[in-house]
């Protein structure tokens, strides 16, 4: 077995704005105070990113008021997936790339986003990139502050469901340094993907097993999980 897990944001899919847009009508509608600035997102989960901002506003939040956020979060992206599909896109080589994925025996995809899980799978399914995922095997923003804990759920959770594998079998997939070090973290092997703010050459330095510029070239993914 081979456990392949996906970032989303700047990975798979590119909101174009609407993200933060959404995230500040949420912040709003759960602290009461207009979203005048927001905390650094790229590899931060959601609580961290939600409760930085928070004190960037001056307001101390707490678990039920992140709860209560991350709720505002998920009815707004329902209720916005129009605008998702309308002005995002999914990334170059996304989707060929996780159909090859699933015709390769015994692979198993799921994903390990800072995004809480209700939005990402709205993500994924507003561009059809949700038919080869595996949601209930993920790690995600709700379940742990640090990424690579994440990480950790995912494996476990992955376990518990199918053929037992080991860590080597693992490969995590994504954009930023924080994933690279998340999956050092973790012990698994990661692929960096300089499709979003991160170059190769800062992935390849933070450590990344292998680093490519995009999904379009599938021969490293494919090698790694040889």
């Amino acid at each position: 077995m081979k456990l392949v897990l996906w970032d989303i944001d700047h990975t798979l899919i590119a909101t174009r704005g609407v993200g933060r847009e959404l995230f500040g009508q949420a912040f709003e509608q759960a602290t009461g105070t207009v979203m005048r600035e927001q905390a650094i997102v790229d590899g931060m989960t959601e609580p961290v990113i939600f409760r930085e901002t928070a004190q960037l506003h001056g307001i101390r939040s707490d678990r039920a008021m992140f709860e209560d956020f991350a709720r505002r979060s998920a009815d707004l992206h329902r209720l916005h997936a129009h605008d998702l599909r309308e002005r995002g896109h999914a990334l170059p080589g996304a989707a060929a790339a996780l159909a090859t994925l699933a015709g390769m025996e015994g692979v198993v995809q799921s994903v390990v986003t800072g995004n809480i899980r209700p939005v990402a799978e709205i993500k994924l399914q507003v561009f059809g990139l949700d038919t080869h995922i595996r949601f209930p095997y993920g790690g995600y923003g709700e379940d742990h502050d640090d990424r690579a804990e994440l990480v950790r759920t995912a494996i476990t959770r992955t376990r518990h469901a199918t053929t037992p594998f080991t860590d080597a079998d693992v490969l995590l997939i994504g954009d930023t340094p924080a994933d690279v070090a998340a999956g050092r973290a973790a012990g698994v092997r990661v692929l960096g993907v300089a499709t979003g703010r991160t170059n190769t050459a800062e992935l390849d330095k933070a450590g990344a097993t292998a680093v490519i510029a995009g999904l379009e070239d599938l021969r490293p993914l494919r090698a790694l999980l040889r």
